[in-house]
């Protein structure tokens, strides 16, 4: 009988050792954002980025560069294995409002098919790389069913934000609101774990985006 207890508990230890414990648990949600990381995947930084969110019990939104999800698929499956949602941000990072609609349509076509192929679903969600945006690329978003969505908060950390500067942008997010973050940046990943208290404090919950509105709001 021992031995079949030393076994429960050992089995017990190993489940809870790979479930994270997420801030809806520790506290109510009185609100939800939506933390979204542009740029990857990589081999060099997509791994450490969803073992930090894993393990601080967040779920994001990955707005993969088309030419990176096709090169990296592993790290696209390993996105969605983690609980994130795959964004479109354009196959190679483009100026698209610089571009022809054929041109933006291959942008965003391609980036679909790459991810889709990564195993990362189908995208309904788009960012335009440097939030530049018009007429023609919103028309070839929707062309494909996809919601563009820009940022409400800036966290700065592709200009070298300290990891101080991007908790700070994190705790001006309010209910339904998104900051921009990326996946390459090692002080964002150091940021991770007080970022997930400092939502936790204010009973903030990290969502998922909406395609109807583009706003965060609890997960499905």
């Amino acid at each position: 009988m021992r031995a079949w207890s030393t076994l429960l508990v050992t089995a017990a230890l190993a489940v809870a050792s790979t479930v994270a414990v997420t801030p809806a648990q520790a506290a109510a949600c009185s609100g939800y954002v939506g933390l979204t990381f542009d740029d990857g995947p990589s081999n060099s930084s997509t791994p450490a980025l969803l073992t930090a969110l894993r393990q601080n019990g967040l779920r994001a939104t990955m707005f993969n560069v088309g030419q990176n999800a096709a090169a990296n698929a592993a790290q696209v499956r390993a996105q969605t294995s983690a609980g994130m949602w795959v964004g479109n941000h354009s196959y190679t990072h483009p100026h698209l409002t610089q571009l022809s609609q054929g041109q933006v349509d291959s942008e965003i076509s391609r980036t679909q098919q790459a991810i889709a192929a990564g195993g990362g679903g189908t995208p309904r969600l788009f960012r335009p790389p440097y939030g530049e945006t018009n007429a023609t690329v919103q028309s070839v978003a929707s062309r494909y069913g996809l919601r563009q969505v820009i940022w409400d908060v800036d966290s700065g950390d592709w200009n070298n934000a300290s990891v101080d500067a991007i908790v700070a942008a994190n705790a001006r997010l309010t209910n339904g609101q998104v900051i921009l973050m990326h996946d390459w940046p090692a002080n964002t990943r150091a940021a991770i774990p007080r970022i997930a208290q400092t939502l936790a404090s204010r009973g903030l919950c990290a969502g998922m985006i909406s395609p109807q509105t583009g706003r965060a709001v609890a997960p499905a």
